[in-house]
């Protein structure tokens, strides 16, 4: 394992199973891509891609909880996509997952048209220029649209997913409306939502989609997400998240 790690890296276990080398001083995995990971159906498979992949986390979670035979990480920024091949040799899960250091935006390039039956993104939250910017760059490209607009990481998705196929995404709440607008624009129609809330007293702060491609119209909503309740503890449906690693329970009555 030690060659697998290099100086100012760490090795971060994730649960019993799992285990990620992480840049020290770049951005961290964290709850948006966890709930996101939890989101995927289990029983997919075939082939997979997952949009802006960072350090991998999400497609360490596929490869090791669901059916998906294949996933394909892109990820532009080089030294995270060579950290996305040493996760995945670290997770001995270096034969289904490929990594790829590619553009959102030129995935025509890449793959032809509708390869795969299943597409995943946690995209940069944040418009470009908006806020006060990182100082690392590894940082500000991660979070923000610098290279390639949310609007470019659905039209990626559409392009990519065959007729039928999935597209889950975790997004800031603030730019919901957006988000909607722009997978109904690119046949993708969102079929089922989450909201998720820090605590019972806090506005909601993200929302996970599942969209599917060329469907028709009917959203199904789950009960809110809370995430946090009295003295900082997780909340019941919090805890069964992490418990089964699935959303399921939030869609029963």
């Amino acid at each position: 394992m030690d060659t697998l790690i290099r100086g100012g890296e760490s090795v971060v276990p994730i649960n019993e199973d799992l285990s990620i080398i992480q840049k020290d001083n770049g951005l961290k995995f964290g709850t948006d891509s966890y709930l996101l990971s939890a989101f995927i159906k289990k029983n997919l498979r075939g082939k997979a891609c997952d949009l802006g992949a960072g350090c991998g986390v999400i497609s360490l979670f596929a490869a090791a909880r669901t059916s998906i035979s294949e996933i394909h990480a892109l990820e532009i920024q080089q030294d995270f996509e060579e950290l996305i091949s040493r996760n995945a040799s670290l997770n001995k899960l270096d034969g289904k997952i490929t990594s790829v250091c590619a553009d959102v935006r030129l995935v025509g390039e890449l793959y032809g048209k509708e390869s795969f039956g299943a597409v995943f993104s946690n995209p940069p939250y944040m418009k470009r220029g908006s806020g006060k910017e990182n100082v690392s760059s590894e940082m500000n490209t991660a979070r923000r649209e610098i290279n390639g607009t949310l609007a470019d990481f659905v039209r990626a998705a559409s392009y990519l997913l065959k007729f039928g196929g999935l597209f889950y995404v975790v997004y800031r709440l603030e730019r919901s409306a957006e988000l909607i607008k722009t997978l109904c624009y690119n046949s993708l129609e969102p079929k089922r939502l989450v909201t998720v809330y820090p605590d019972a007293e806090s506005a909601p702060c993200l929302i996970l989609i599942e969209a599917k491609k060329g469907a028709a119209p009917s959203l199904e909503m789950s009960r809110p997400l809370i995430i946090y309740g009295e003295d900082r503890k997780y909340t019941k449906d919090m805890q069964r998240v992490y418990d089964e690693f699935s959303l399921e329970h939030l869609f029963k009555k």
